[in-house]
């Protein structure tokens, strides 16, 4: 009885996994060619808010490893009022503070660089 089950739900499992991957790689290559196809843009835009996401992965063999990746993500406002977040490296993440203004370069869902305006009175 218990063998006959593990025959049908073994290969559903193996397809639903597999097909998740799959999808989960198409899904990654679409946004890849939309951002492709924008075209890059420079706009006045604000750094209105930062945050950091830090997921902890455990691998067991022989021996507990434990390893965190921090993807680090900024969100911009537009004069317009519009808000766009970017997934921004680690050393981006760290340059920047909430307030800045500056000009911000992007491509579709891509960010470019963000160019800090210095104000006259701040000198």
């Amino acid at each position: 009885m218990f063998f006959g089950f593990f025959n049908i739900i073994f290969p559903i499992m193996f397809f639903l996994v597999f097909g998740i991957i799959i999808f989960t790689f198409l899904k990654g290559i679409g946004q890849w060619n939309y951002n492709n196809k924008q075209p890059v843009l420079t706009v006045v835009a604000r750094v209105v808010t930062k945050r950091a996401n830090t997921s902890r992965h455990h691998h067991h063999d022989n021996h507990a490893h434990s390893s965190t990746r921090t993807t680090y993500y900024v969100t911009f406002e537009v004069e317009s009022g519009d808000r766009m977040e970017f997934l921004v490296s680690g050393r981006e993440y760290g340059m920047l503070a909430e307030g800045d203004l500056g000009k911000l370069t992007f491509q579709g869902t891509r960010y470019h660089n963000f160019e800090r305006i210095r104000l006259n009175d701040e000198e």
